[in-house]
């Protein structure tokens, strides 16, 4: 019986030993084609998706792996058993810019699904911080637990706010009421690791609207935020769910808290 958590933590450090000599370089930035999520795969990806699959081999772990560079793979004898989705680095464009806020996101289900996943990992990559979660036991940054914040209003709330390669008004007009409210704006761009932070209570909420961002992005960090008690589900308020695949696609409102969320989502209704 696989220890998923150990395994997924085995990953991560050799992910992050072959991505850390390219982050920041020219190498980091060589295209190899396009990736099972469609985004061209840049060589840094390519080393972190070939190290988590070696690692993966060398463990001898069954699973299908989900992969947005990759795409699905079957890894050992028994790969219906378990699922295994990553997005081997979230934050490509800060790792060719030399940008130290990129991360490793894998998630773990018996079944394709983004409410089935039942073991997570989000490492950033720079600073050696890993989040993990196993559903029904809590969330943890480096085996600290973690809570999300009682932060009620938007007056003293930090945001998240995903508006990258927006090109429609519509996308943008839902939000100008939060964005009238939010005192404090940010985007950082690694989505797994924002949310993440909503988690461990570094910030209050993010919101993505745009329905370009890949279920391979957020997988773990779905349940991560859950575990640590914040909010996470879809623009109508149900809950969160999607099929596990590379070309899968999502839009969302995460909160630390009920409060918050109501909140949001009372500024995003008109809409």
């Amino acid at each position: 019986m696989t220890d998923w958590l150990n395994t997924l933590k085995a990953c991560s450090k050799k992910i992050r030993k072959e991505v850390l000599p390219l982050f920041g370089s020219a190498d980091a930035a060589i295209g190899f084609g396009r990736g099972a999520g469609g985004d061209i795969m840049k060589k840094i990806d390519l080393a972190a998706d070939k190290a988590l699959i070696t690692t993966l081999q060398d463990l001898d772990a069954s699973c299908t792996l989900i992969s947005e560079e990759s795409g699905v793979k079957k890894i050992g004898s028994q790969p219906a058993d378990f699922y295994v989705t990553t997005d081997p680095v979230d934050g490509t464009t800060n790792a060719v810019r030399g940008i130290p806020f990129i991360a490793t996101s894998i998630a773990v289900s018996k079944a394709p699904y983004l409410k089935d996943v039942e073991a997570a990992l989000v490492s950033d990559l720079i600073h050696d911080i890993t989040y993990t979660a196993k559903r029904g036991y809590g969330a943890f940054k480096n085996e600290k637990r973690v809570q999300a914040s009682s932060t009620p209003t938007l007056e003293k709330a930090v945001i998240g706010i995903d508006l990258t390669t927006v090109e429609k008004k519509e996308y943008i007009t839902p939000l100008t009421m939060v964005l009238e409210k939010t005192k404090h704006l940010r985007h950082l761009g690694a989505n797994a690791l924002e949310l993440c932070y909503v988690a461990d209570g570094t910030t209050d909420a993010f919101i993505d609207l745009r329905g370009k961002l890949r279920v391979t992005d957020i997988a773990a960090a779905y349940l991560i935020l859950r575990e640590a008690g914040g909010i996470m589900v879809t623009l109508e308020g149900k809950e969160l769910n999607a099929p596990l695949a590379p070309t899968q696609r999502v839009s969302f409102i995460a909160a630390a808290n009920t409060l918050l969320y109501e909140t949001i989502k009372k500024l995003l209704r008109p809409h």
